[in-house]
Order: structure tokens, then sequence, then C-alpha cells
């Protein structure tokens, strides 16, 4: 890969993870003790993952873990030491945001690259799903109503942000690979 390839990547990371920041920015719905259902600010990510591999889908998933952790604000529940302050970290910024640049590892067994596209989103935001639902079960546990088994209370809370999540991430993620490689058969036959 030439030293201007990597360049040209590199910027369209950074843009990315900039527009996922800025939609994350926009909430439809905002949860009392985190999460948001927002205007597809994952896609940026995913997007990005899927047109570049991996290797770079990764990279640019963690540095948007870190720009939403910085933008967010960490609002952790009381936590009692300091390794459960970074078990809210881990599990609700840095893997939950990290697993989405993990899509082309799902989406590469399919011979449609639509398909692929559609089962890479939805498998790496249900991951970020399960993320969330480990954080509620371990650390966020004290605002499960009483008398509600936590793990109830941790899938249904972080599923109500993140079900409508998935569901806008897939479909507007789907609706661009589409465009895209409609763009790009139109343009071999020009």
């Amino acid at each position: 890969m030439t030293q201007t390839k990597k360049t040209r990547i590199m910027a369209e990371c950074a843009v990315m993870v900039a527009m996922s920041a800025v939609l994350q920015m926009i909430p439809f719905i905002k949860f009392p003790q985190g999460g948001t259902v927002t205007l597809a600010s994952m896609v940026p990510i995913v997007f990005i993952a899927l047109r570049h591999g991996v290797k770079w889908g990764l990279l640019t998933s963690f540095v948007g873990s870190l720009v939403q952790m910085l933008l967010g604000g960490i609002n952790p529940p009381p936590t009692e030491t300091f390794f459960w302050f970074t078990m809210v970290v881990l599990l609700d910024y840095v893997i939950a945001y990290t697993v989405l640049g993990l899509a082309p590892f799902f989406a590469k067994p399919f011979r449609n690259q639509l398909v692929g596209a559609g089962v890479g989103a939805f498998s790496v935001t249900l991951l970020r799903y399960i993320c969330h639902i480990i954080s509620g079960i371990l650390i966020w546990h004290v605002y499960a109503p009483e008398g509600q088994p936590v793990w109830l209370y941790s899938i249904s809370y972080n599923g109500s942000y993140m079900i409508p999540e998935m569901i806008i991430t897939v479909i507007v993620v789907v609706l661009l690979w589409k465009f895209v490689a409609m763009r790009a058969l139109k343009n071999r036959h020009v």
C-alpha cells in the first residue's frame, strides 16, 4: 500500500469518526442512565470497516470509542473501586464501540456483498448490545427495580435503545452499501 493511499484512508477514517460523533449528538431518545437512539451514529464506523477491512475498522472504532467517551462524559454509577470504574470505561465505551470494527469479519463469508454488509452491521451491533448487557449486570445493577432480576433489567434497559439503534444501523448500512455498489457499477459502464 502506498503512502498516499494510507494517508487517504486515514483521512477517511478521521472523517467517519467525526461524523459518528456528530450523529451521536443528535439523539431521538436519551435515557437517564445512559444510552441513546441516534441518527445512525454507528453507521460511519461500520461503513469504514466494511470498506477498508478489519484492521482499519478496529483502529477507527477504537479512536471513535475514545471520542465518544470524551464527548459523552463518563457517568458511572457509584463504584466502590477503581477496578469497577475501569470496567465501566471498557464495557460501555472502549470494547462496546471497538467491536464495530469487526463488521468485515462477519460480512466476508457472504458472496452477496449487500447481505454481507447487513449481516456484518447486525453482528457488530449485537456484540455492542451484549457489552452493555454485561455492563448492566456487573455495574449498573444498582438501578434495577427491587424484585426484578438484574439480567432482565439489563437486557430490557439496554434493549430499549440498542434494538432501535441496531435496526437503524442495519437499514442505513444496507442502503448506503447498495448506493455505493450501484454507483461503482454505473461508473464502470461510463
